[in-house]
This record gives structure tokens, sequence and C-alpha cells, in this order.
């Protein structure tokens, strides 16, 4: 008789929707988080970050008043007021979380925990319990390069708790973590400089889009080094970082930021010597109902590599709940997932690129609106939008939609149901625009 229906390793998205429900399922769990519970998406990820994409949203919504008759007094930013208040926010959500599993009667365990064997965990304090099935929810960490003075740079983690804010940062990457934070500490008055190792941003994402980002990244002031990359950081007595740089100029900064990439979390917990399959990155190799190699270890979520996005971490907790637990097994569909990179202005996708769509089904139509938002022309701002439909020229049907623009994201999370449900070109003409608003151009492209 096992000590556990159920042991999850990381509370993070995932482990904690699948605790929660193999619990209200009548399993017996219990959960080991040696951080915080909440995990990446919580503490040090998304909702900090969003909050930060706010408070520099106010930077340009101030700039902009002045058309619309307000009389804005000279503005001062105050970073650790928002720094601290973030903070508090994150501390609150932690008890939020923790009292979810409290309340579903999930056992805690604020530390380590290493897998011994196919239904053994081993903790910290070197209590030693048993369990049916495991399931690891580990996530995955910030990547950080092996160079000469790293420990002078900072990861995405260490963003949030920074005392100052810098007034000149060298930003490491080409993705959605890079261009976000580039936003941010420029609307906060930072100088900054991208560097990235490829000539190409946001790989992946919609080309257009892409181009659009960077032109408009470039015209607010944001620098851009391609094809470059890292030597080794020094710092100088006077607290300055000196970046010995490969295939641009050398640079100087008050902080480094690499956000390069993110690693699976699968490092000295017990895995291989179990017999966990790993992939080449050190994720967890699973099949569609989230199974290891070993029978009663299953991962959900960043580790397992599969899309690294919070609801998809939670659907696969969900599901693995329900499978195992529930009686009701279901997969999870990773098909048309829709994602947002919050950067300045924002970018919001959903199903093929236009790329994707010409090599997979040959005949494509594809519809834009490129566009000044209402109120960019009121505020004198020069900053377009561009909306795209990609669509397969055989079906009618809408496969891909892109945007970039003041709210994409909030508008395409509508359009994703349009486009995962499989409606057609003519479907999203016969709907009525609703006006004035950024998102009819959706049903106006003709």
């Amino acid at each position: 008789m096992s000590d556990y229906d159920l042991f999850v390793i990381g509370a993070g998205s995932g482990g904690v929707r699948a605790s929660r429900i193999a619990a209200a399922h009548g399993a017996k769990v219990a959960v080991a988080e040696e951080h915080k519970v909440g995990g990446t998406c919580v503490i040090r990820g998304c909702v900090p970050k969003k909050l930060l994409v706010y408070g520099a949203h106010f930077a340009e919504d101030l700039n902009d008043a002045a058309m619309f008759g307000w009389d804005v007094p000279k503005c001062d930013f105050n970073w650790p007021v928002l720094r601290d208040n973030v903070l508090r926010e994150v501390g609150r959500l932690e008890g939020l979380y923790t009292q979810t599993l409290t309340n579903h009667q999930v056992e805690i365990f604020h530390e380590r925990a290493t897998v011994t064997g196919p239904n053994e965990v081993k903790l910290a304090s070197g209590r030693t319990v048993s369990a049916a099935k495991i399931l690891i929810s580990t996530g995955a960490r910030p990547q950080m390069p092996q160079i000469e003075g790293v420990e002078h740079a900072i990861s995405s983690n260490e963003v949030f708790h920074l005392p100052t804010l810098p007034k000149r940062i060298v930003i490491a990457g080409g993705g959605y973590i890079a261009n976000e934070f580039a936003g941010i500490f420029h609307q906060f008055g930072s100088h900054v400089v991208l560097v990235n190792r490829s000539d190409v941003i946001l790989r992946g994402y919609d080309e257009q889009m892409r181009d659009r980002l960077l032109q408009i990244s470039m015209t607010k002031g944001i620098e851009f080094r391609f094809n470059s990359s890292f030597n080794r950081i020094e710092k100088r007595d006077d607290g300055r970082l000196s970046i010995d740089m490969e295939g641009c100029d050398d640079l100087e900064a008050d902080a480094v930021l690499f956000a390069i990439g993110r690693v699976p979390n699968t490092q000295g917990i017990g895995l291989e010597e179990v017999g966990v399959a790993l992939g080449e990155r050190g994720e967890i190799k699973v099949d569609a109902d989230s199974r290891s190699s070993v029978p009663s270890i299953f991962a959900v979520g960043d580790v397992t590599d599969r899309i690294q996005l919070t609801p998809i971490a939670i659907r696969e907790g969900h599901a693995f709940a329900d499978s195992q637990f529930g009686g009701e097994p279901w997969q999870v569909d990773h098909d048309c997932v829709p994602h947002a990179v919050f950067s300045h202005p924002p970018i919001a996708s959903v199903g093929m690129t236009e790329g994707e769509a010409r090599n997979r089904l040959g005949q494509v139509r594809t519809y834009t609106s490129d566009f000044r938002p209402m109120k960019n022309v009121l505020a004198g701002r020069n900053e377009r939008s561009l909306y795209k439909l990609v669509v397969d020229g055989a079906t009618d049907r809408v496969v891909g939609i892109h945007m970039i623009g003041p709210d994409a994201p909030e508008i395409l999370q509508a359009a994703a149901i349009a486009v995962k449900a499989g409606l057609k070109k003519a479907d999203f003409d016969a709907t009525v625009a609703l006006h004035p608003t950024m998102s009819e151009e959706l049903v106006l492209m003709r």
C-alpha cells in the first residue's frame, strides 16, 4: 500500500491543476515545491511580466494624453513602487494557490524532492515516501551562456527584483521574452540594446509581424545588434559592465539580461537513474497521455518541451488527472494554440503562418489590413497596426490569424475560436463590423 496515490514534483501551473483535480477525484495527493507555490508563470513569469507591461504602457498614454486635451504635469517614474506592488501581488497569488491545494487536502512539502524508484520519492529532509503514480511538473529555467563574467548578468527571474532601474541595458536573445523586456525597459526610460546571434527576431512568428515589430522598435529608439555574440562581461570599479562582443562593437551597460531560451528542469532529480528517457534538451519524453518511458511516472508542462505555455501545462495536468484518477480519459490537442508577445505594440497569432501554410497546403490566399489606429492618429503617433488572415485556397477555411497592434492579444482570443472551429473566410465576411473598433478590420478584408 503506497503512502500516496499521486506524488507531484513541482507546484507550478501544471502541477497545481493536476493535484487539485486528482484530489477532487478522491486521490490522496502530495506536492513537493522547493521554491514558491505557483511556479514560473505566477511568481516570475507571465503574471508579474504583464503587470510591468501595464506599467510601461502609461509612458505612451501619458504622452498621448496632451492631444486628447489633458494637461498632464511633469511625470516621474518610480521603479521601486511598481516593483514592490508587483511583488506584493505575486505574494498574494502564491497564498491563493497554496490555499487551493490545502482546501483540496493536498499535502504540500516545501522542499526539493528526487525520484528514487518507479514508485518512490525522497525528500530533501531525508524522508522517503511511496506513490502509486509520480508526476514531474518541474517546468523550465532560463538558459545562461557559458561565458566569463556571466555572474554579472541576470535572467528574467531577477528582473522583478532589480534594486534600481538600469540607465542602459543590453538584452540578449530574439524571442518573445527578449522583445517583451526590450519594450518594457525602453518605456521606463532605459536605453536598450538587443543583441541576437542570428538576424531574425521572433523565429516561428509570421514574417510580416516580425518585420513590423522590428521597424516600430527601431523607430522608438531600441537598438539591435544582429549576428553578434558575447565573449565576456567585466564589472568595472564604478559598477558598470564592459561587454566584450563578437560580431559588433563592444558595449557598456548597467545591466545585461540573457533571454536566450528556457531549458527543461530535469537535472539532479533522479530521472535517468530510474530509467526515464530524456530528449536532447533534457526534456522528458512522453506519449499523448503524458506518460514517460517508466509506466508509473508522468510529466506535464514545460519539462516536456511540447509547447512552453501556461494554459498548455494546465490542460495537460487536467487531462492527466481526469485520465488517471477520474475514469474520464482525454488527451490535449496541441494544434491551433493561440499565443501572444506582449511587446510594444503586442503581437498575437493563432494557426499557421503564411510560410507554413504555403508549405503545407499549396494553394493559399492572404488578406491584410495595414492601418493607423484611430487613437494613434489623434495622438500624432505614426505607428501602424497590421492584421493578416491566412486562408486555405481550396476550402476557404481561415487557417491562421496574425496581428500586431494595440490590444491584439485581447482581440485574438475571440478570433482564435473561429480558427479552431474551422470557420471560412465567408463566415468572417458575413459578420457585420463593430464600428468604430480596431477589431472590425478582421471582418472587412476583401
